[in-house]
């Protein structure tokens, strides 16, 4: 089941789901990359998970080869 991968609407940022209580984002910020992990603790944080899993707005399917594209660019 994991990893999954999402992604914002805007194409601004993509997610890799490790866990429902950790993911990766690569964040674009004009032609650099920021990339954090993010572990879980707080209530907050777990539903952006789950709402990222179930692909609820703004939060939309995406694909390994999307994410890596990011990376390398």
């Amino acid at each position: 089941m994991y990893p999954e991968y999402r992604k914002l609407s805007n194409n601004k940022s993509f997610y890799k789901i490790h866990s429902e209580n950790s993911f990766e984002e690569l964040q674009l910020l004009g032609s650099s990359v920021m990339r954090m992990t993010v572990n879980a603790t707080k209530y907050p944080e777990i539903i952006r998970i789950k709402d990222m899993i179930d692909c609820e707005p703004p939060f939309e399917m995406s694909t390994e080869e999307e994410f890596l594209k990011q990376i390398d660019t």
